[in-house]
């Protein structure tokens, strides 16, 4: 039997094993970290070619949508014993990403004008339509702009976003 051999393994491959081993596991590693950089580097890039399609097509349809939205919103009956005189959109638009669901949504500021109902008042001032600011949601599928005539009352755009930071983040 020869010096240094031991059942025909030289006693100083161990140390190689080993050192073969944490090079694999360092080089996997690596090879992990540059697979997640580049998908997160291509979710960002998807969702940023989104963002640019939703604005593009919001801006096509956005006279569309804000009659559509007038319709389901004066439909509603909110706020209760009220009806809807008319409704005044702000140029501006803010959009925000759902962050659960990822889906893209436009906020538009309007000023909407209320009536009494039938066997309501508003005081002294039934004449005039009483003047209640709000936030106009819009929601992107994907594909093409809708609403539900949701309209939230007292919040501007930038409002809405900071009080729904747990649904929505910013997407500029």
């Amino acid at each position: 039997m020869r010096l240094g051999l031991v059942r025909g393994v030289e006693t100083g491959s161990g140390l190689m094993v080993l050192w073969w081993t944490l090079a694999g596991i360092a080089i996997a590693v690596v090879l992990g970290s540059l697979a997640w950089h580049a998908v997160a580097w291509r979710m960002r890039r998807v969702q940023r070619d989104r963002l640019r399609l939703a604005k593009v097509l919001f801006r096509r349809r956005r006279e569309w949508l804000e009659a559509e939205f007038l319709s389901l919103a004066s439909a509603t009956g909110k706020p209760r014993s009220v009806l809807w005189a008319g409704c005044e959109f702000e140029n501006a638009v803010s959009f925000a990403r759902d962050r659960h669901t990822g889906q893209i949504r436009a906020l538009v500021g309007v000023t909407i004008g209320l009536t009494p109902g039938e066997g309501q008042s508003f005081g002294q001032f039934d004449a005039e339509p009483a003047q209640r600011e709000a936030t106009a949601v819009f929601h992107f599928d994907g594909q093409r702009w809708m609403t539900d005539g949701r309209a939230v009352f007292n919040l501007n755009p930038e409002e809405t976003i900071r009080r729904y930071r747990h649904e929505l983040e910013l997407a500029e």
